[in-house]
């Protein structure tokens, strides 16, 4: 049997938010950012990306096979995340921003850059330091249901890497250590005897969020985490990621495509296409006044909740096809789709420059 979503003020414990309010699709997560909003913490890197760089060969061949392209799906990023902060990583499909968060992970192998945590360059993270590195970043899967062995109960899955790092200790530490993550997430402890399928897609996404927090981590990657959960369950979800980073001093790379859900939960911005940053701003700054048109166009698409607002904004609407990360365009990544582009966009390409109270953007009409 499978149960529908458990209401957030149904659960014993208050750490988490109330959900959304009924008749409106998505309250929490549109217009304005709500005032339970981080807050900006002080500088304070735990990670550091410098021109990262995930290259795939392209081969042809079954017996003899010979290199015939290479898709740069990242292809010179560089960004910091402070100790505390949630940095939103969006742009469109295929643009880079999963390979990025794998490679932060050491899932994916770089081409080229440095990924600092803690100020120490992952690449030489090797057995004990290795396994460290495991336990204190996380990572939030998009597919709630796919991320979770359906042999298994909740407790085991919850429990299983406490028992890979030898943090388990003994039968009812367990049980408690699997309770109050229950808890946390908005769950009954009675629920850790159940099988991934008798819940909702949301219930299972916190099942997914109580498992990554079981290491104690001080960065959690979240990929897509709430892009396939119903719209009217996406904010409960959101609520969970806040509380959890103001009790537990979280830090967040909160990759996604939704702009309303980034702007909720998000302390700083970072754009991406075809493989690069094109703008990094704070939450405010990009949303009041976003500098790169590509920004702009994806703002423009962000529907608004006032019928009246919705109706007299005008959209930006972008023509044409992304451009192969095989074979990208020369000058501007972004100068084949742009409304406002110049012959200097075709031939130079514009560096990430900051343009004021750490508002940073890659084009020439910014100067």
């Amino acid at each position: 049997m499978t149960h529908t979503e458990t209401p957030l003020a149904a659960c014993p414990s208050q750490s988490v938010a109330p959900p959304s309010r009924p008749g409106s699709a998505r309250p929490d997560l549109a217009g304005p950012a709500a005032s339970q909003s981080p807050v900006a913490p002080a500088v304070d890197p735990i990670l550091r990306v410098e021109n990262l760089k995930v290259h795939f060969p392209v081969t042809q061949g079954v017996l003899f096979k010979r290199q015939v392209g290479t898709v740069k799906a990242v292809d010179g990023v560089s960004f910091t995340l402070n100790r505390g902060e949630t940095l939103g990583l969006v742009g469109e499909s295929g643009c880079g921003k999963s390979t990025t968060g794998l490679a932060i992970m050491k899932m994916l192998p770089a081409s080229d850059g440095r990924i600092l945590f803690d100020g120490e360059d992952l690449a030489g993270f090797k057995g004990q330091r290795q396994k460290q590195f495991r336990r204190t970043v996380q990572m939030v899967y998009q597919d709630p249901f796919a991320s979770l062995n359906p042999r298994m109960k909740v407790r085991d899955l919850i429990a299983e890497p406490l028992e890979v790092h030898g943090m388990a200790g003994d039968r009812q530490a367990v049980q408690t250590r699997v309770s109050e993550l229950l808890d946390m997430v908005g769950l009954l402890p009675y629920m850790a005897d159940r099988y991934p399928h008798e819940f909702s897609g949301g219930q299972r996404q916190r099942i997914g969020i109580a498992r990554a927090l079981a290491l104690e981590p001080s960065l959690i990657v979240c990929d897509e985490p709430v892009s396939a959960l119903d719209v009217s369950i996406q904010a409960q979800v959101v609520n969970v990621f806040m509380e959890l980073q103001r009790t537990l001093g979280l830090s967040y790379l909160f990759i996604a495509h939704d702009l309303a859900v980034v702007r909720h939960i998000s302390d700083r911005v970072a754009v991406m296409y075809l493989g690069r940053i094109v703008e990094i701003a704070t939450r405010r700054q990009l949303y009041a006044s976003p500098l790169h048109p590509y920004t702009r166009a994806l703002l423009s698409a962000v529907p608004v909740a006032d019928v009246e607002t919705e109706r007299r904004r005008q959209r930006i609407v972008l023509k044409g096809e992304v451009p192969s990360p095989m074979n990208p365009p020369s000058g501007c990544r972004f100068h084949t789709r742009c409304p406002m582009a110049m012959p200097q966009c075709h031939s130079d390409d514009p560096p990430l420059r900051d343009r004021g109270d750490g508002q940073m953007v890659a084009c020439h009409l910014a100067e």
